[in-house]
């Protein structure tokens, strides 16, 4: 079969690096970020979140082929801050907001369980 071995699609290989920027030197403030490991997923959340940046002019991924676990996120900037920074900015953010949502799901979650303990039998 052609279809690569499922966990081969996550996990690294020894050695291997998550990222890998390079720089377009053919436009300015520019580069390119190779994610192995990684899918449509990762990359349109990353996308649609640079773009909202007002110091991101660009922001794009691609994937090469369906069965090459490999994102390619090009990100231009205009000059304020550099692609790796804004990248950075980007994670920091979806970090902290997803960690927030965690939490509050967590505490509607507990609250459901202890509402659910004082039903009893049969509910109301």
């Amino acid at each position: 079969m052609n279809a690569p071995d499922r966990f081969e699609l996550f996990l690294l290989g020894e050695g291997e690096k998550k990222i890998a920027e390079t720089v377009v030197n053919s436009i300015p403030n520019c580069s390119d970020f190779l994610m192995k490991k990684e899918d449509h997923t990762i990359g349109n959340l990353l996308a649609e979140h640079l773009k909202k940046d007002p110091q991101v002019m660009f922001a794009a991924y691609k994937i090469g082929h369906p069965n090459v676990p490999e994102v390619l996120l090009r990100i231009q900037t205009n000059g304020d801050i550099n692609p790796r920074e804004a990248l950075v900015k980007i994670l920091k953010q979806l970090v902290a907001a997803y960690g927030q949502l965690g939490r509050e799901f967590q505490k509607e979650l507990a609250l459901r369980q202890y509402a659910d303990q004082g039903e009893g039998p049969g509910g109301i």
